[in-house]
């Protein structure tokens, strides 16, 4: 009966993840590190093959180039010429000693490499290689009509599930609620969840703001890495945390930084809507508050004088026709001089400010007709 040598398998060093770890150990990373040091071993080896292989080639070069020379000098019968022919003979046994430690070196290396166990790495040899990836051809860009439309038409019929996602906190959940609504994977979910940051930051929902922030970063992590495989996102995102709750520090520190830049990009919307919503807002009171001739009350009131301004915040006629009298004409300030003839206006003593064409000023005749015809009544 033939017998059956299994000696040959003594030397395979088993894969790092058969081993059996201790509970509380973190076994990923264990296998990490291990696959880490193997890999380095191997590259220190493949260094010191390269540079015996290198010291062995030059010294061959030198070798060649010494009996290059002899030959030359050969042809030569002058005395300086045996001379130096002398000196290369000795060189050249020098060099044929270097050259063949060199070689002793190397097969020693050589031997030494195949007494190495084999591994994962080095157990087999990629014969040949093809990848057959499915990619569907790139459509014709959207117009910004045709890309709003489907996002309003994405949102109406799935609102209620991207805000339970912007809701979760642990990767886990994450994933399972997109394992089971894989449509929302897509650029649409991350469009509304950053408005939906901005939303909550301008009615100042800080909290709720960060966590949904941590969504919209995890939604555009899952794109990002579609893109840079080239496949739909909904066929990746497990990968996505997969690698997240596997990952070196460096990955996670990358994902922190762009979910704190992100926030950053939040408040500084939410502070330019909030400013264009208080400039609409002091619009709408000033165009409310406009009087006859187009002008603000208020900023007419604050262009008086002083003593023009206690009058009408005292509410006194007697007084504030009493200040007017008094005060030069030619240096009366532009907003109270009007061409005459003037409009008729309701009395400009009814409130705390002043109406441009209230105390209207008569080129001709010098004083305020119309605040004596407002307030008779």
């Amino acid at each position: 009966m033939t017998t059956i040598d299994y000696s040959v398998w003594d030397h395979i060093e088993v894969s790092d993840d058969e081993d059996d770890t201790h509970p509380n150990i973190d076994t990923p990373s264990l296998f990490r590190w291990r696959h880490q040091a193997r890999v380095e071993r191997m590259e220190q080896f493949n260094k010191e093959r390269e540079e015996l292989e290198k010291s062995l080639a030059e010294s061959k070069r030198k070798v060649a180039e010494v009996q290059r020379r002899m030959k030359e000098l050969e042809l030569s019968g002058t005395d300086d010429a045996k001379a130096e022919l002398a000196r290369l003979q000795s060189e050249e046994k020098q060099l044929r000693k270097e050259e063949r430690e060199c070689e002793k070196k190397v097969d020693s290396h050589r031997k030494e490499e195949k007494k190495m166990p084999w591994n994962v790495d080095t157990l087999s040899k990629e014969g040949f290689s093809k990848s057959v990836v499915n990619i569907k051809p790139d459509k014709s860009e959207e117009t910004e009509e045709e890309k709003e439309q489907k996002h309003k038409t994405f949102v109406e019929k799935n609102e209620k599930q991207i805000k339970h996602f912007g809701m979760l906190r642990r990767w886990d959940d994450s994933q399972k609620y997109l394992s089971d609504n894989p449509h929302l994977v897509c650029e649409e979910t991350a469009n509304y969840l950053v408005i939906m940051c901005i939303d909550l930051e301008v009615e100042e929902k800080h909290a709720l703001m960060e966590q949904v922030a941590h969504q919209t970063i995890v939604m555009q992590f899952i794109l990002e890495l579609a893109k840079s495989l080239k496949v739909d996102p909904r066929g990746c995102f497990r990968q996505f945390f997969t690698k997240i709750k596997t990952a070196d520090q460096q990955y996670q520190d990358a994902f922190n930084d762009e979910l704190e830049a992100f926030k950053e990009r939040v408040r500084g919307r939410a502070k330019v809507r909030i400013e264009k919503a208080l400039k609409e807002y002091e619009e709408e009171e000033r165009q409310k508050r406009l009087g006859p001739g187009g002008l603000d009350p208020v900023e007419v009131y604050e262009t008086l004088p002083e003593e023009m301004q206690k009058c009408f915040d005292d509410k006194d006629i007697q007084l504030l026709q009493d200040v007017i009298s008094k005060m030069d004409p030619t240096v009366l300030p532009p907003v109270l001089l009007c061409p005459a003839p003037c409009p008729p206006l309701s009395c400009p003593l009814s409130s705390s400010v002043l109406p441009r064409s209230a105390l209207c000023i008569s080129e001709t005749a010098g004083n305020c007709a119309v605040l004596g015809e407002c307030c008779e009544g």
